[in-house]
């Protein structure tokens, strides 16, 4: 395991009923090609050494004989690996025959799970050879040369790395209390299923979405192996499904219905895992019921893996996007939270209007189109809706004509207040000299345009709309009682890499002008326009060249809130994401290794340092499973210090320290 990774893998071989000989080799040949592959975990299923459907020979002494024999082959095959093995096999235990797995490392038995629930369905009565562990006493057997304990208890094991995992069997899964549920909330950060369930019509869909919602409810992964091509067809047929899931996430699945061995891997992040376990207080009370209980814990002692670290998941550039096929959904989804949150702020304080500064920015943008979609709602006047446009020494005639454009095509009441003239007076009364623009000349203009909001709000009975969003509180790019404070911020946790895709989807829905203006707006650089344009009027202060590109920012973000996620993994999952500088066309910006670190510097220093304003947030609706609120999602003391986060930071710049950074 390195940066919380556990790569596993989930074996189907083909095999030949009663033929142990034949599928232990087709076993080893797996088993060495996953070693191969650095998976630390493989998984076989139900019963493989002899095949599922061996049914009446299973009372055969010589099978259970051959069986035996080909685990002692295979012990002494894994001596020399660190790969932990999971197969399948009938067991005798005193008098009881049991649907058994073995746990398998270096030569040594780790553990031996047997099977809970077992079926009694036409083509699977299992209960016609097989014992349950239900009827199994805790007690010492010998087994393939070794001395095991075995017991009826849930077991744990645990690798050399710490991870602990558990081991259900096929039918296990599919009752109403699973042994998975006790393994998962003794600690269990991986299930491993040994399974072989028979293709009907309907069934691998359900089959699916159980695993899902089991691994999403056990927050765990969830690794399942089920039998495939060879197994006996006399009334069913064994599809082959190999299967990887994450905290209801699919990581990886085989082909159905294939003619040879299948072999797929994933890499299970139980560092994630143990983050939303922790932060989830639902599952923590859960535990509770689990003091007192039997849970016997095995251990197995991995060795280091000898093969470099290579992540090989895909990592989400831009996480806080919707998927392609979500995304109408999605954003449809966001607009009615949003809504509704304003909404009923509007009616619970009877306010006769909303006030809101558009600038012809993103923010202003998305926030005056969920003015528009509340009061349409409540079926008001959207003259209703005041939009105030505020030009000041850096307003450029880009950001003015689109303020203008978007309020008139929109139909609400437009009003334009030029804050030169008072700033310059306010300049005079405090001594700052207007040819000096240092962060006075910068938030005095903040701090005008949000006043003039404030006051004219009182004026009109109304209520000052926030416009600020999640990426700018993130950083602290705001000014204090300035644009960071409003009445009701309804963009707090929206991230600026996500406005664009919902005014996008907008722009798609409103009228030509209005998407003329829309797509202009997304096209036109971030910025808070507070210093003087460039001799050609364009846009000289620009946002993303000051604090950092916002992909890059509202990356490191979601992975340090909504993760927990150290810097030193950030760095990892950021170069997997954005690529080693070199440009393409795929709508991701790619950085080199060192323009991320320089900025993950500053997010975590801007981050940790500028909590102050987040201290005093106003109230606005949380929409992710992201937010900075304090009241409830966010407290941080805003004195703490950035010290750990940033020497981790220069720790990854200094590689002669001792940190790798290209592994």
């Amino acid at each position: 395991m390195k940066y919380g990774y556990v790569k596993v893998a989930s074996a189907v071989p083909t095999v030949k009923v009663a033929d142990c000989v034949s599928n232990i080799k087709e076993i080893e040949s797996q088993i060495a090609m996953a070693e191969g592959q650095g998976a630390e975990i493989i998984v076989f299923p139900e019963l493989c050494v002899t095949g599922y459907t061996c049914q009446d020979l299973f009372r055969q002494q010589l099978l259970l004989d051959a069986t035996e024999n080909c685990v002692m082959q295979l012990l002494e095959f894994s001596r020399q690996l660190d790969i932990i093995s999971i197969i399948g096999v009938p067991l005798v235990a005193g008098d009881l025959l049991l649907n058994c797995a073995v746990v398998i490392q270096r030569g040594k038995i780790l553990g031996i799970v047997p099977k809970t629930f077992l079926p009694n369905y036409s083509e699977f009565y299992e209960k016609r050879w097989f014992a349950s562990s239900q009827d199994l006493r805790p007690q010492e057997i010998r087994y393939a040369g070794h001395p095991v304990f075995i017991t009826p208890a849930p077991q744990l094991f645990r690798t050399g790395d710490g991870v602990l995992f558990g081991v259900e069997i096929c039918e296990d899964v599919w009752a109403p209390t699973p042994p998975s549920n006790h393994l998962a909330l003794a600690g269990a950060e991986i299930i491993f299923n040994l399974s072989a369930s028979d293709e009907l019509i309907g069934k691998h869909d359900y089959l699916k979405s159980l695993l899902c919602q089991q691994s999403a409810r056990t927050i765990c992964g969830y690794v399942y192996s089920g039998a495939g091509f060879g197994e006996s067809t006399q009334d069913v047929v064994y599809g082959g499904n190999a299967l990887i899931y994450e905290n209801g996430q699919l990581l990886a699945e085989s082909e159905r219905f294939a003619m040879d061995s299948q072999l797929v891997f994933a890499q299970i992040d139980v560092e994630k895992l143990n983050a939303d376990r922790r932060s989830n207080t639902t599952f923590v009370n859960a535990q509770r019921r689990m003091i007192g209980e039997e849970i016997h814990i095995g251990r197995a002692e991995a060795a280091a893996v000898p093969h470099n670290f290579t992540l090989e998941r895909y990592v989400d550039p831009h996480p806080f996007i919707p998927s392609d096929g979500d995304m109408q959904k999605s954003c449809d989804e966001i607009f009615n939270i949003q809504v509704m949150g304003l909404a009923k702020r509007i009616l619970h304080t009877h306010a006769k209007t909303v006030v809101l500064g558009i600038s012809g920015g993103l923010d202003s943008t998305l926030a005056l189109l969920v003015c528009v979609k509340t009061f349409d709602k409540l079926k008001l006047d959207r003259k209703g809706i005041v939009g105030v446009t505020m030009p000041g020494f850096g307003t450029t005639g880009r950001t003015h004509r689109n303020a203008v454009s978007l309020m008139q095509s929109l139909g609400v009441d437009m009003r334009e207040v030029n804050i030169s003239k008072s700033v310059m007076q306010h300049f005079e009364d405090i001594g700052q000299d207007p040819d000096v623009h240092d962060v006075t000349y910068e938030n005095s203009q903040a701090r005008e345009r949000t006043q003039i909001l404030m006051d004219l709000a009182n004026k009109l009975n109304g209520l000052v709309i926030g416009t600020g969003d999640l990426s700018e509180l993130a950083l602290g790019w705001a000014t204090y009682n300035g644009d960071h404070m409003s009445m009701y911020g309804v963009n707090a946790s929206i991230p600026k890499t996500l406005i664009t895709y919902l005014v996008k989807f907008v722009a798609q829905t409103v009228d030509d002008k209005s998407a003329s203006t829309l797509y202009d707006v997304i096209a036109t650089p971030i910025s808070p326009e507070l210093i003087p344009a460039d001799e050609e009027g364009n846009i000289r202060q620009k946002t993303e060249d000051l604090v950092g590109p916002y992909e890059l920012h509202d990356f490191f973000l979601y992975h340090f809130l909504r993760n927990g996620f150290s810097p030193r993994k950030i760095f990892v999952l950021a170069k997997k994401a954005f690529g080693n500088g070199v440009a393409t066309d795929d709508g991701v910006g790619h950085y080199s290794d060192d323009v991320i670190l320089h900025w993950l510097g500053t997010f975590c220093r801007r981050f940790v340092n500028q909590q102050f304003k987040r201290s005093c947030l106003p109230d606005g609706p949380k929409v992710g499973s992201v937010s900075l609120s304090p009241r409830g999602d966010w407290r941080m003391p805003s004195d703490a210090m950035a010290t750990l986060w940033l020497d981790e930071v220069a720790k990854l710049s200094a590689p002669a320290n001792g940190e790798v950074v290209n592994e």
